[in-house]
């Protein structure tokens, strides 16, 4: 999601646990500066991942299959290409499930590929979320303590809620996702010039 809608959909995810169990969950100790900070010194650190999925990838998959389709594909990709994270002793996503991590990144996937094809297909952009989405996981942390089963669907009350909003909100973005007509002529033409049919 474009950076405050998936920050509100943190804040919003904790409010829900609070309302189901009567406790607020764990909150991360990073400030509205540190974050801030935090994007902009990590942001050259996305650059290759959104070189490879929205600079290269995104454009030759959608002018085939379309933005929102392509947007699906690249994000069960991009979630494949962490799957070693998860067996990896250290790595924050060690022993955390991977198809419910997969769930959301999917959809995140869909966000940030509305986001390109709305902005003419601008990479700084793109960085930028995936920067920002990165430095605001800890807002609320959705990790399981101690988890252990990489392909289970065992996943923390906060995980679950938090990816069900980014569905939600995919699905939005889904609907409102450009078309992308394939033809010779739009190969040449800019994002926006061929979601325009211009």
């Amino acid at each position: 999601m474009p950076w405050p809608i998936w920050t509100v959909i943190k804040l919003v995810t904790a409010v829900a646990v609070r309302s189901i169990s009567g406790s607020w969950p764990r909150f991360g100790h990073e400030g509205p500066i540190v974050i801030l900070i935090a994007i902009v010194i990590s942001t050259p650190f996305q650059a290759g991942e959104e070189v490879g999925w929205r600079g290269y990838a995104l454009p030759r998959i959608a002018t085939r299959i379309g933005y929102a389709r392509a947007s699906l594909v690249i994000g069960v990709i991009w979630a494949l290409w962490h799957l070693p994270l998860f067996f990896l002793q250290g790595a924050d996503k060690y022993g955390q499930s991977f198809p419910v991590w997969s769930l959301g990144v999917t959809a995140l996937s869909v966000a940030i590929t509305w986001l390109y094809a709305h902005t003419n297909g601008s990479l700084l952009l793109t960085m930028l979320m995936h920067s920002a989405v990165n430095q605001t996981l800890g807002i609320v942390p959705s990790a399981s303590l101690n988890a252990s089963r990489v392909f289970s669907l065992h996943a923390s009350t906060v995980m679950w809620l938090t990816n069900i909003l980014m569905c939600a909100a995919a699905l939005f973005f889904l609907a409102r996702m450009p078309g992308f007509v394939q033809s010779e002529r739009q190969s040449t033409e800019s994002p926006r010039e061929a979601a325009a049919g211009t």
